[in-house]
Protein backbone atom coordinates (compact mmCIF):
# COMPACT_ATOMS: atom_id res chain seq x y z
CA UNK A 1 0.00 0.00 0.00
CA UNK A 2 1.24 3.62 -1.10
CA UNK A 3 2.08 5.79 1.54
CA UNK A 4 -0.35 8.61 2.43
CA UNK A 5 1.06 12.23 0.98
CA UNK A 6 1.89 14.44 3.98
CA UNK A 7 2.18 18.02 2.03
CA UNK A 8 0.87 19.36 -0.78
CA UNK A 9 2.20 22.61 -3.12
CA UNK A 10 0.27 23.35 -6.34
CA UNK A 11 0.90 20.00 -8.30
CA UNK A 12 3.15 18.17 -6.17
CA UNK A 13 2.64 15.89 -3.03
CA UNK A 14 4.83 14.11 -0.66
CA UNK A 15 5.01 11.89 1.90
CA UNK A 16 6.58 12.04 5.04
CA UNK A 17 9.20 9.28 4.25
CA UNK A 18 10.02 11.71 0.43
CA UNK A 19 10.42 14.48 2.91
CA UNK A 20 12.91 12.75 5.25
CA UNK A 21 14.85 11.15 2.23
CA UNK A 22 15.12 14.79 0.89
CA UNK A 23 16.27 15.95 4.37
CA UNK A 24 19.04 13.85 4.75
CA UNK A 25 20.45 14.80 1.48
CA UNK A 26 20.43 18.20 2.03
CA UNK A 27 21.60 17.40 5.60
CA UNK A 28 24.68 15.79 3.70
CA UNK A 29 25.02 18.84 1.63
CA UNK A 30 25.42 20.75 4.31
CA UNK A 31 27.62 18.90 6.14
CA UNK A 32 29.74 18.55 3.43
CA UNK A 33 29.70 22.59 3.23
CA UNK A 34 30.95 22.77 7.11
CA UNK A 35 27.82 22.77 8.60
CA UNK A 36 28.05 20.93 12.18
CA UNK A 37 26.24 20.57 15.65
CA UNK A 38 25.69 23.88 17.17
CA UNK A 39 26.28 25.88 14.00
CA UNK A 40 23.81 28.74 12.96
CA UNK A 41 22.27 28.60 9.53
CA UNK A 42 20.09 31.16 8.02
CA UNK A 43 16.93 30.08 6.45
CA UNK A 44 15.55 32.75 4.30
CA UNK A 45 12.58 31.29 2.17
CA UNK A 46 9.35 31.77 0.23
CA UNK A 47 6.36 28.97 2.04
CA UNK A 48 7.57 25.62 -0.18
CA UNK A 49 8.47 22.02 0.47
CA UNK A 50 11.56 22.73 0.17
CA UNK A 51 11.70 25.12 3.17
CA UNK A 52 10.47 22.29 5.38
CA UNK A 53 12.99 19.96 3.71
CA UNK A 54 15.87 22.40 4.88
CA UNK A 55 14.54 23.14 8.19
CA UNK A 56 14.42 19.22 9.33
CA UNK A 57 18.22 18.89 7.44
CA UNK A 58 19.41 21.87 9.51
CA UNK A 59 17.70 20.12 12.73
CA UNK A 60 19.54 16.76 11.45
CA UNK A 61 22.99 18.35 12.20
CA UNK A 62 22.17 19.29 15.49
CA UNK A 63 22.27 23.35 14.14
CA UNK A 64 19.78 26.24 14.84
CA UNK A 65 17.75 27.48 11.78
CA UNK A 66 18.06 31.27 11.95
CA UNK A 67 14.50 32.14 10.14
CA UNK A 68 14.76 35.53 8.54
CA UNK A 69 11.63 37.24 6.33
CA UNK A 70 11.38 36.51 2.87
CA UNK A 71 9.87 40.48 2.70
CA UNK A 72 13.01 41.80 4.44
CA UNK A 73 15.52 44.29 2.51
CA UNK A 74 19.20 44.12 2.64
CA UNK A 75 19.56 46.48 6.08
CA UNK A 76 17.26 44.30 7.67
CA UNK A 77 18.71 41.28 6.43
CA UNK A 78 21.99 42.67 6.81
CA UNK A 79 21.23 43.46 10.67
CA UNK A 80 19.61 39.87 11.35
CA UNK A 81 22.83 38.38 10.10
CA UNK A 82 25.25 40.84 12.65
CA UNK A 83 22.98 39.73 15.43
CA UNK A 84 22.73 36.25 14.74
CA UNK A 85 26.14 35.76 13.51
CA UNK A 86 25.23 32.88 11.31
CA UNK A 87 27.84 30.43 9.67
CA UNK A 88 26.18 29.63 6.82
CA UNK A 89 22.57 30.18 4.92
CA UNK A 90 20.25 27.97 2.76
CA UNK A 91 17.43 29.98 1.02
CA UNK A 92 15.57 30.94 -2.58
CA UNK A 93 16.55 34.99 -2.03
CA UNK A 94 18.60 37.41 -3.48
CA UNK A 95 19.07 39.47 -0.73
CA UNK A 96 20.56 36.40 1.58
CA UNK A 97 22.72 35.14 -1.33
CA UNK A 98 23.96 38.58 -2.06
CA UNK A 99 25.29 39.10 1.77
CA UNK A 100 26.84 35.76 2.34
CA UNK A 101 27.19 32.02 0.40
CA UNK A 102 23.70 30.51 0.41
CA UNK A 103 22.70 27.37 -0.89
CA UNK A 104 20.19 27.63 -3.09
CA UNK A 105 16.95 26.19 -2.67
CA UNK A 106 16.39 25.90 -6.17
CA UNK A 107 19.01 22.91 -6.67
CA UNK A 108 18.48 19.85 -6.97
CA UNK A 109 18.87 17.38 -4.23
CA UNK A 110 19.67 13.82 -3.74
CA UNK A 111 17.82 11.83 -1.65
CA UNK A 112 19.59 10.19 1.29
CA UNK A 113 19.26 7.50 4.19
CA UNK A 114 21.53 8.05 6.66
CA UNK A 115 20.21 8.01 9.99
CA UNK A 116 21.42 11.24 11.86
CA UNK A 117 21.37 11.55 15.89
CA UNK A 118 18.64 13.84 17.56
CA UNK A 119 19.94 17.12 19.20
CA UNK A 120 19.62 17.70 22.48
CA UNK A 121 16.90 19.33 24.12
CA UNK A 122 18.60 21.80 25.42
CA UNK A 123 20.31 22.96 21.78
CA UNK A 124 19.26 25.70 20.18
CA UNK A 125 16.27 24.74 17.69
CA UNK A 126 15.34 28.55 16.10
CA UNK A 127 16.20 31.92 15.84
CA UNK A 128 12.87 34.21 15.35
CA UNK A 129 12.90 37.66 15.10
CA UNK A 130 11.11 40.09 17.14
CA UNK A 131 11.07 43.93 17.23
CA UNK A 132 11.91 45.73 20.78
CA UNK A 133 10.96 49.10 21.41
CA UNK A 134 14.51 49.99 21.24
CA UNK A 135 13.52 49.49 17.49
CA UNK A 136 16.52 46.84 16.76
CA UNK A 137 15.17 43.62 15.72
CA UNK A 138 16.11 40.82 18.35
CA UNK A 139 16.07 36.83 17.84
CA UNK A 140 14.27 34.63 19.86
CA UNK A 141 16.02 31.64 20.65
CA UNK A 142 14.39 28.61 21.30
CA UNK A 143 15.78 25.09 22.58
CA UNK A 144 14.46 21.51 20.78
CA UNK A 145 12.46 21.07 23.73
CA UNK A 146 11.01 24.74 24.65
CA UNK A 147 9.48 24.14 20.81
CA UNK A 148 8.66 20.56 21.65
CA UNK A 149 6.40 22.03 24.20
CA UNK A 150 4.72 24.66 22.33
CA UNK A 151 4.21 21.92 19.44
CA UNK A 152 2.34 19.74 22.26
CA UNK A 153 0.00 23.07 23.41
CA UNK A 154 -0.65 24.03 20.07
CA UNK A 155 -1.76 20.14 19.45
CA UNK A 156 -3.76 20.12 22.42
CA UNK A 157 -5.36 23.28 21.89
CA UNK A 158 -6.24 23.19 18.50
CA UNK A 159 -7.31 19.46 19.23
CA UNK A 160 -5.24 18.50 16.20
CA UNK A 161 -5.07 14.84 14.96
CA UNK A 162 -4.48 12.87 11.87
CA UNK A 163 -7.05 13.06 10.36
CA UNK A 164 -7.73 16.44 10.36
CA UNK A 165 -6.51 18.68 6.99
CA UNK A 166 -4.58 22.10 7.12
CA UNK A 167 -3.31 24.67 4.55
CA UNK A 168 -0.34 27.25 5.70
CA UNK A 169 -0.98 30.62 3.61
CA UNK A 170 1.09 32.74 6.41
CA UNK A 171 5.24 32.85 6.22
CA UNK A 172 7.23 29.95 7.64
CA UNK A 173 9.50 32.83 8.79
CA UNK A 174 6.74 33.83 10.99
CA UNK A 175 6.38 31.72 14.39
CA UNK A 176 2.69 30.58 13.95
CA UNK A 177 3.44 29.62 9.94
CA UNK A 178 6.41 27.48 11.65
CA UNK A 179 4.47 26.28 14.57
CA UNK A 180 1.74 25.19 12.47
CA UNK A 181 4.10 23.06 9.81
CA UNK A 182 6.35 21.76 12.26
CA UNK A 183 2.61 20.60 14.73
CA UNK A 184 1.50 19.38 11.69
CA UNK A 185 3.95 16.94 10.04
CA UNK A 186 4.77 15.65 14.08
CA UNK A 187 0.90 14.96 13.94
CA UNK A 188 0.48 13.02 10.99
CA UNK A 189 -1.55 15.39 9.50
CA UNK A 190 -2.30 16.70 5.75
CA UNK A 191 -0.75 20.43 4.96
CA UNK A 192 -0.57 22.33 1.74
CA UNK A 193 1.86 25.01 1.57
CA UNK A 194 0.85 27.85 -0.33
CA UNK A 195 3.62 30.55 -1.89
CA UNK A 196 1.56 33.74 -0.59
CA UNK A 197 -2.14 34.22 0.66
CA UNK A 198 -4.64 34.58 -2.31
CA UNK A 199 -8.56 34.60 -0.69
CA UNK A 200 -10.00 32.48 -4.18
CA UNK A 201 -6.98 29.93 -4.34
CA UNK A 202 -7.38 29.77 -0.03
CA UNK A 203 -11.40 29.33 -0.63
CA UNK A 204 -11.05 26.41 -4.01
CA UNK A 205 -8.97 24.53 -1.81
CA UNK A 206 -10.94 24.70 1.14
CA UNK A 207 -13.08 23.14 -0.70
CA UNK A 208 -11.25 20.63 -2.97
CA UNK A 209 -9.15 19.59 -0.38
CA UNK A 210 -11.83 19.42 2.55
CA UNK A 211 -9.46 21.44 5.03
CA UNK A 212 -10.68 21.25 8.46
CA UNK A 213 -8.69 23.76 10.45
CA UNK A 214 -8.39 26.88 8.71
CA UNK A 215 -5.77 29.65 10.37
CA UNK A 216 -6.01 33.43 9.31
CA UNK A 217 -5.19 37.01 10.63
CA UNK A 218 -7.02 40.07 10.39
CA UNK A 219 -6.32 40.75 6.44
CA UNK A 220 -7.61 37.17 5.94
CA UNK A 221 -11.08 37.10 7.63
CA UNK A 222 -11.75 40.52 6.02
CA UNK A 223 -10.82 39.24 2.61
CA UNK A 224 -13.29 36.21 3.79
CA UNK A 225 -15.98 38.88 4.85
CA UNK A 226 -15.70 41.33 1.62
CA UNK A 227 -15.79 37.99 -0.35
CA UNK A 228 -18.87 38.77 -3.16
CA UNK A 229 -18.80 34.51 -3.77
CA UNK A 230 -18.04 33.31 -0.31
CA UNK A 231 -21.79 31.48 -0.36
CA UNK A 232 -20.91 29.22 -3.52
CA UNK A 233 -17.99 27.62 -1.68
CA UNK A 234 -18.73 24.40 -0.13
CA UNK A 235 -17.16 25.22 3.35
CA UNK A 236 -18.64 22.13 4.89
CA UNK A 237 -15.29 20.44 5.87
CA UNK A 238 -14.39 23.19 7.98
CA UNK A 239 -14.25 22.30 12.13
CA UNK A 240 -13.63 26.13 12.87
CA UNK A 241 -11.44 28.91 11.72
CA UNK A 242 -8.70 30.16 13.78
CA UNK A 243 -8.40 34.04 14.28
CA UNK A 244 -4.58 34.66 15.41
CA UNK A 245 -2.45 37.39 15.69
CA UNK A 246 -4.47 40.31 16.45
CA UNK A 247 -7.81 41.10 18.23
CA UNK A 248 -10.89 39.49 16.81
CA UNK A 249 -13.05 42.26 15.46
CA UNK A 250 -16.63 40.68 15.62
CA UNK A 251 -18.65 42.14 13.13
CA UNK A 252 -16.23 40.51 10.76
CA UNK A 253 -16.74 37.52 12.29
CA UNK A 254 -19.93 36.76 12.65
CA UNK A 255 -20.67 38.72 8.86
CA UNK A 256 -18.70 35.25 7.69
CA UNK A 257 -20.61 33.13 10.31
CA UNK A 258 -24.09 34.64 9.27
CA UNK A 259 -23.00 33.54 5.27
CA UNK A 260 -21.39 29.99 5.50
CA UNK A 261 -22.07 28.97 9.02
CA UNK A 262 -18.43 28.31 10.17
CA UNK A 263 -17.17 28.93 13.66
CA UNK A 264 -14.64 31.14 14.72
CA UNK A 265 -11.54 29.80 17.17
CA UNK A 266 -9.25 33.04 19.42
CA UNK A 267 -5.69 32.22 20.34
CA UNK A 268 -3.29 34.60 21.59
CA UNK A 269 0.80 33.81 21.92
CA UNK A 270 4.54 35.61 21.21
CA UNK A 271 7.19 34.93 19.35
CA UNK A 272 8.59 34.23 22.70
CA UNK A 273 5.92 32.11 24.39
CA UNK A 274 4.33 30.80 21.19
CA UNK A 275 1.07 29.30 22.92
CA UNK A 276 -0.21 31.66 25.64
CA UNK A 277 -4.09 31.02 25.47
CA UNK A 278 -6.86 29.47 23.42
CA UNK A 279 -10.44 29.41 23.15
CA UNK A 280 -13.16 26.72 24.05
CA UNK A 281 -13.31 25.30 20.56
CA UNK A 282 -17.12 24.60 20.38
CA UNK A 283 -18.59 27.81 21.69
CA UNK A 284 -15.95 30.63 21.36
CA UNK A 285 -16.01 33.68 23.26
CA UNK A 286 -15.33 36.45 21.09
CA UNK A 287 -14.40 39.02 23.07
CA UNK A 288 -11.39 36.45 25.02
CA UNK A 289 -8.22 35.34 23.79
CA UNK A 290 -9.34 32.30 25.94
CA UNK A 291 -8.07 30.86 28.78
CA UNK A 292 -4.22 29.63 29.29
CA UNK A 293 -3.38 25.90 27.63
CA UNK A 294 -2.00 23.31 30.35
CA UNK A 295 1.44 23.72 30.64
CA UNK A 296 1.25 27.44 30.70
CA UNK A 297 0.50 29.56 33.84
CA UNK A 298 -0.75 33.59 33.37
CA UNK A 299 -0.70 35.82 35.84
CA UNK A 300 -1.42 39.89 35.43
CA UNK A 301 1.04 42.04 37.67
CA UNK A 302 0.95 45.61 38.54
CA UNK A 303 1.95 48.41 35.80
CA UNK A 304 2.64 50.57 39.26
CA UNK A 305 4.65 48.03 41.02
CA UNK A 306 4.81 44.92 39.30
CA UNK A 307 3.12 42.43 41.70
CA UNK A 308 0.13 39.91 41.08
CA UNK A 309 -3.38 41.52 40.48
CA UNK A 310 -6.69 39.84 41.42
CA UNK A 311 -9.44 38.83 38.88
CA UNK A 312 -10.67 41.88 36.95
CA UNK A 313 -7.91 44.06 37.70
CA UNK A 314 -6.05 45.69 34.48
CA UNK A 315 -2.22 45.39 34.34
CA UNK A 316 0.66 43.54 32.63
CA UNK A 317 0.31 39.97 31.31
CA UNK A 318 3.25 37.72 32.29
CA UNK A 319 3.36 33.99 31.76
CA UNK A 320 5.80 30.94 32.19
CA UNK A 321 6.21 27.73 30.86
CA UNK A 322 8.64 25.14 29.49
CA UNK A 323 7.98 26.75 26.06
CA UNK A 324 9.10 29.82 26.53
CA UNK A 325 12.26 31.04 24.57
CA UNK A 326 15.78 30.57 26.19
CA UNK A 327 16.84 34.75 25.87
CA UNK A 328 17.22 37.00 23.00
CA UNK A 329 19.89 37.73 20.89
CA UNK A 330 21.93 40.35 21.99
CA UNK A 331 21.93 38.40 25.66
CA UNK A 332 22.09 41.87 27.10
CA UNK A 333 17.99 42.50 27.04
CA UNK A 334 17.01 38.96 27.88
CA UNK A 335 16.67 39.89 31.81
CA UNK A 336 14.27 43.06 31.72
CA UNK A 337 12.03 40.26 29.92
CA UNK A 338 11.42 38.51 33.11
CA UNK A 339 10.51 38.89 36.55
CA UNK A 340 10.70 36.40 38.91
CA UNK A 341 10.70 33.52 36.54
CA UNK A 342 7.86 34.77 34.60
CA UNK A 343 7.73 36.12 31.23
CA UNK A 344 6.57 40.04 30.34
CA UNK A 345 4.56 39.74 27.58
CA UNK A 346 4.33 43.39 27.53
CA UNK A 347 1.06 43.56 26.65
CA UNK A 348 -2.45 45.11 28.65
CA UNK A 349 -5.31 42.71 30.06
CA UNK A 350 -7.14 41.23 32.81
CA UNK A 351 -7.83 38.26 33.97
CA UNK A 352 -11.89 37.52 35.06
CA UNK A 353 -13.18 35.80 37.38
CA UNK A 354 -13.67 32.69 35.28
CA UNK A 355 -10.35 32.53 34.30
CA UNK A 356 -10.88 33.81 30.93
CA UNK A 357 -7.87 36.37 29.36
CA UNK A 358 -8.95 39.74 27.78
CA UNK A 359 -6.37 42.18 26.24
CA UNK A 360 -7.45 45.48 26.53
CA UNK A 361 -4.04 47.47 24.75
CA UNK A 362 -0.92 46.26 22.92
CA UNK A 363 2.87 46.12 24.18
CA UNK A 364 3.91 49.80 24.74
CA UNK A 365 5.06 51.32 21.78
CA UNK A 366 4.63 48.44 19.29
CA UNK A 367 2.46 48.64 16.36
CA UNK A 368 0.87 45.47 14.94
CA UNK A 369 0.03 45.44 11.22
CA UNK A 370 -1.19 42.12 9.68
CA UNK A 371 0.32 40.19 12.92
CA UNK A 372 3.70 41.56 12.37
CA UNK A 373 5.54 43.76 15.32
CA UNK A 374 6.63 46.89 14.02
CA UNK A 375 9.18 49.26 15.86
CA UNK A 376 8.72 53.05 15.51
CA UNK A 377 12.41 53.20 16.71
CA UNK A 378 13.66 51.23 13.32
CA UNK A 379 11.57 53.55 11.09
CA UNK A 380 12.18 56.27 12.54
CA UNK A 381 16.17 55.77 11.96
CA UNK A 382 15.18 55.72 8.74
CA UNK A 383 13.55 58.81 8.58
CA UNK A 384 16.57 60.40 10.37
CA UNK A 385 18.84 60.02 7.60
CA UNK A 386 16.82 62.54 5.41
CA UNK A 387 18.78 65.53 5.65
CA UNK A 388 15.34 67.74 5.46
CA UNK A 389 14.19 66.09 8.23
CA UNK A 390 14.98 67.47 12.16
CA UNK A 391 13.01 65.18 14.51
CA UNK A 392 10.55 62.38 13.79
CA UNK A 393 8.55 59.97 15.88
CA UNK A 394 6.16 57.09 14.48
CA UNK A 395 3.19 55.62 15.58
CA UNK A 396 -0.21 53.72 15.19
CA UNK A 397 -3.88 54.00 14.26
CA UNK A 398 -6.49 51.75 14.08
CA UNK A 399 -6.76 49.90 10.67
CA UNK A 400 -9.81 47.89 9.93
CA UNK A 401 -8.11 45.45 7.37
CA UNK A 402 -4.02 45.39 8.69
CA UNK A 403 -5.21 45.80 12.37
CA UNK A 404 -3.26 48.96 12.47
CA UNK A 405 -1.11 51.68 10.46
CA UNK A 406 1.87 53.23 10.25
CA UNK A 407 2.26 57.13 10.62
CA UNK A 408 4.57 59.21 11.02
CA UNK A 409 5.10 63.03 12.28
CA UNK A 410 7.87 64.82 11.48
CA UNK A 411 9.42 68.07 11.81
CA UNK A 412 11.81 69.62 8.88
CA UNK A 413 13.91 73.14 8.73
CA UNK A 414 12.46 73.24 4.99
CA UNK A 415 10.12 71.76 2.94
CA UNK A 416 9.66 68.01 2.52
CA UNK A 417 7.64 66.37 -0.06
CA UNK A 418 5.61 63.57 2.15
CA UNK A 419 5.95 61.12 -0.54
CA UNK A 420 9.61 61.19 -0.69
CA UNK A 421 9.94 59.90 3.10
CA UNK A 422 7.33 57.11 2.25
CA UNK A 423 9.40 56.25 -0.67
CA UNK A 424 12.53 56.16 1.57
CA UNK A 425 11.37 53.69 3.87
CA UNK A 426 9.58 51.72 1.21
CA UNK A 427 12.99 51.67 -0.20
CA UNK A 428 14.53 50.32 2.99
CA UNK A 429 12.25 48.50 5.04
CA UNK A 430 9.57 45.39 4.64
CA UNK A 431 6.12 46.24 3.24
CA UNK A 432 4.39 45.48 6.53
CA UNK A 433 6.97 48.47 7.74
CA UNK A 434 5.70 50.38 5.26
CA UNK A 435 3.86 54.09 6.36
CA UNK A 436 0.41 54.93 5.61
CA UNK A 437 1.05 58.60 5.94
CA UNK A 438 3.07 60.90 7.40
CA UNK A 439 1.96 64.04 8.79
CA UNK A 440 4.40 67.00 9.07
CA UNK A 441 4.36 69.17 12.58
CA UNK A 442 6.39 72.05 14.20
CA UNK A 443 8.07 70.18 16.54
CA UNK A 444 7.41 66.23 18.09
CA UNK A 445 6.25 65.73 22.07
CA UNK A 446 8.06 64.73 24.18
CA UNK A 447 8.79 64.15 28.13
CA UNK A 448 11.87 66.00 29.78
CA UNK A 449 13.51 62.46 29.51
CA UNK A 450 13.22 62.60 25.68
CA UNK A 451 10.40 59.92 25.53
CA UNK A 452 8.03 60.83 22.46
CA UNK A 453 4.37 61.44 24.00
CA UNK A 454 3.16 58.85 21.19
CA UNK A 455 -0.19 58.75 22.77
CA UNK A 456 -0.66 62.91 22.18
CA UNK A 457 0.60 62.51 18.82
CA UNK A 458 -2.40 59.37 18.28
CA UNK A 459 -5.03 61.71 20.16
CA UNK A 460 -4.02 64.88 17.61
CA UNK A 461 -3.59 63.04 13.89
CA UNK A 462 -4.64 59.15 14.44
CA UNK A 463 -8.79 60.51 13.16
CA UNK A 464 -9.73 59.40 9.61
CA UNK A 465 -10.27 63.41 8.60
CA UNK A 466 -6.49 63.57 9.15
CA UNK A 467 -5.94 61.99 6.44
Amino acid sequence: MNAPAALAFNERQFTLAELDALANGMATTLEHRGVRAGDRVALMSSNRPEFVVALRAIWRLGAAAVLLSPAWRETEVGHALAVSKPSHAVGDHPVLAGQMPMLSLDDPVTPGRRVFDSPPTDADALLVFSSGTTGMPKAVRHTHGAFAAAVRHWRDALGLTSADRMQIVTPPSHILGLLNIVMALDTGAWIRLHPRFDIDQMLHHIETDRITIEMAVAPIALALAAHPKLDSYDLSSLRYVMWCATPVTQSVAEAVTDRVGVNWVTAYGTSELPVIACNSLDGAKLDTVGRPVPGVDVRIVSLEDGKPVGPGEVGEIAARSDSVMAGYLPDDVTAQAFSDGWYRTGDVGYLDADGWLRITDRAKEMIKVRGFQVAPAEIEAVLHGHAGVDDCAVFGVDDEVNGEAVVAAVATHGFVDPDELVALVSERLASYKQLSRVVMVPEIPRLPSGKVLRRVLKERHGCPSDR
